[in-house]
Formats: C-alpha cells, structure tokens, sequence
C-alpha cells in the first residue's frame, strides 16, 4: 500500500507516510520555542556542514540528570526517521509542512538561502 505524496511523484511507502503524519501531528502541537528548534534541525540537515553550530551538535550529547522531554524523544524520533527517508520522501515532507504552516517553510527557504555563500 502506498500514499500518494505528490501528483506526478513516486508514492510514498507506507510506513514513511504514518512517519511523516506523526511528525506533523507533533509540528501542529509544537510551541514557538520548539517549532524554531525544529526549524534549526530542518536548515541543519537541509546544508549539513554549513550552519550548523556546534552548540546545536552538543545539544544532542548533553547527558542530564532527568530523563528527556517528550519534545526531545520527538526530536530524535525525527532524526532516525528523516535519516531514512529518499531525497523525494523529504521533499514530499517538505511540501506536507507547506501545507500545514505555509509562513514556517517560507522561513526555512529564507534560512537556507542566508547559507549560501558560507562555510
């Protein structure tokens, strides 16, 4: 069974698709604070090795007395999921985000082309 991501593009597996409708779920419940994390992750993995800070990479390595957050076990979640996902899987992800919340990826795209140019 597949999902149809886009007219004219590969369907999307199954799997990838509940992937993909889980995160937007979580992106749609996200505060301002998170969704700008979130945004930093999405421009990271967008140009890996051009902006992405090393106090972002850290972020992940912080080990901490308590457990994580239920944003932070999301975010990992992510991580893995988007790891595995074909170049047209993230960009059918990209367009499902533009249709949930056209200003956040219009954002995106202004932070992706602010990178141009740097290393």
């Amino acid at each position: 069974m597949s999902l149809p991501a886009d007219p004219g593009s590969t369907p999307l597996s199954y799997v990838t698709g509940q992937e993909m409708k889980c995160v937007l779920h979580w992106f749609l419940g996200w505060s301002a604070s998170q969704r700008e994390r979130f945004l930093q992750d999405l421009v990271c993995k967008a140009v890996p090795g051009k902006v992405c800070s090393l106090e972002l990479g850290l972020e992940h390595l912080v080990m901490a007395d308590r457990p994580p957050s239920i944003f932070q076990c999301q975010l990992r979640l992510w991580d893995q999921w988007f790891q595995n996902w074909a170049e047209d899987e993230r960009n059918a992800f990209l367009h499902q985000l533009e249709e949930a919340d056209p200003s956040f990826v219009a954002q995106f795209y202004q932070k992706v082309a602010g990178t141009a140019g740097k290393e």
